[in-house]
């Protein structure tokens, strides 16, 4: 098994030998790593207000952080710094990931519709790398392609791109070199390109986060990223439910969520209370004639999806990709289905020889009261917990919290929503109308018999 030491450990010395001099890093600019202020790990950092350049309304990356940068003869220059690091999945989970800048994914880039920026990437890998600035109309040999538009970038060699963010908009960066690898390993970030006027588009909050999988097999800390389809990770920022920090929004707030897609296949994202609009693509900004209100949103692959509503319905509402495995951690693909099957007996005989046997899907397939043991460095499935008991969700899993009376930029968790009396679904003891069934089904059986229902036969 590699460790969390062992690995870093392994990249700081394939790659140190060919450390940039120190006369060549003297005239890069500063390489930030994530802010704590005290917060825990990976936790989401405040909004990076502008210090320089035109003024913009800042997103908050989920789970993340944005990347600071220098101006420089009126050019924003940024360095990022492609390495191994080591990511908090969720508390109790770590993976052993590539990143930039300490973390992945990478740290946002937000810059103004017009700015001249300049990108320093280091690698720290021990393989060649680049950067692929995903949805920019840039020149083609900063396009971040090895073979075609450039040489890769050797461990421990800079390279520099430069070009006009031409475009406001919501896109990505990835490598364009052994992506397979270097992707399924977590490399990528988001970019935000804000309009040159604050006021066009403009919102109270706005959110930014990336969709990511990955396989780790149980008590290991390293992805398989031979994968093609069986992820058992689904990710939001490179976190899983319920190591994800709620979306907060003020009563009435206009909120944009923007969401891109790195895995290998679709995700459609749902979202509880609300309707929205889709305002932008990583194609530009949806035209106001052409949106239609949803309440769920397909993201394929390689795409961007922002999302627009009026925070109007105070409450806790979940907000998580639909398909029902990507909301469940550590999952096993091959479990058989044992609904309805006894096992009462058979249990009992192999608990003689292995105490603590447990019979798993017989009755379904909750796991929100089962403590079993698991292996180190392993997440349980299904295991949040909520203000009524466990959710029973995970991975792609978050909350949006809609509040009254919240500051305009408190982005603090506010707790659990207190339910107005009278608002909360609840059990009922009183006399119930009749339940209609069905035409032409019987009855269904008594509860645990092992025969189905089936339906009568038609007449034609």
């Amino acid at each position: 098994m590699t460790t969390r030491r062992a690995f870093l450990g392994a990249g700081g010395t394939l790659v140190g030998a060919a450390a940039v001099s120190r006369a060549g890093a003297a005239g890069l600019p500063e390489a930030p790593y994530a802010p704590t202020h005290g917060a825990a790990p990976g936790a989401t950092a405040a909004p990076l207000a502008p210090p320089n350049g035109r003024p913009y309304h800042p997103v908050v990356t989920l789970n993340g952080w944005s990347l600071p940068w220098r101006m420089k003869d009126g050019v924003k220059e940024f360095h990022l710094v492609a390495e191994p690091v080591v990511r908090e999945l969720a508390p109790g989970m770590q993976a052993n990931l590539w990143g930039y800048n300490g973390q992945s994914p990478g740290p946002t880039i937000e810059v103004v519709e017009g700015d001249r920026v300049r990108i320093f990437v280091t690698n720290k890998l021990p393989e060649h790398t680049s950067v692929h600035w995903h949805g920019q109309i840039l020149p083609c040999g900063m396009d971040g392609v090895t073979g075609l538009t450039q040489p890769g970038i050797a461990p421990g060699k800079t390279f520099v791109y430069e070009f006009v963010a031409r475009h406001a908009g919501t896109f990505m960066y990835h490598p364009h070199a052994d992506e397979m690898q270097q992707m399924a390993m977590g490399m990528m970030g988001s970019w935000v390109t804000h309009p040159k006027d604050p006021r066009q588009h403009a919102v109270e909050r706005d959110y930014v986060m990336l969709l990511g999988a990955f396989d780790i097999e149980p008590g290991s800390y390293t992805p398989r990223t031979n994968t093609m389809l069986d992820f058992n990770l689904w990710t939001m920022n490179s976190r899983v439910f319920p190591g994800l920090d709620p979306m907060v929004a003020r009563l009435g707030d206009r909120v944009r969520i923007r969401v891109g897609n790195l895995t290998m296949t679709n995700h459609p994202i749902h979202l509880h209370g609300h309707r929205f609009e889709v305002a932008c693509t990583d194609g530009g900004w949806v035209r106001p004639e052409a949106r239609w209100p949803e309440v769920s949103v397909d993201v394929g692959v390689g795409q961007m999806r922002a999302i627009e509503f009026v925070a109007d319905n105070p409450g806790d509402w979940a907000f998580h990709c639909h398909k029902s495995h990507h909301t469940m951690n550590a999952m096993g693909h091959e479990v058989p289905n044992l609904i309805g099957v006894d096992h009462r007996g058979v249990a009992e005989k192999i608990n003689d020889l292995i105490p603590g046997y447990m019979v798993m899907g017989d009755k379904g397939g909750s796991m929100g009261d089962m403590q079993m043991p698991l292996p180190e460095n392993t997440l349980p499935m299904m295991t949040g917990r909520g203000p009524f008991g466990n959710l029973e969700m995970g991975g792609m899993f978050t909350v949006l919290k809609v509040r009254e009376g919240l500051a305009r930029g408190d982005y603090r968790d506010p707790g659990w929503y207190r339910h107005p009396a009278g608002t909360v679904a609840r059990e009922w003891s009183g006399e119930l109308p009749p339940a209609a069934q069905a035409p032409g089904t019987v009855a269904a059986p008594a509860q645990g018999a092992a025969s189905a229902r089936k339906p009568q036969k038609h007449g034609h």
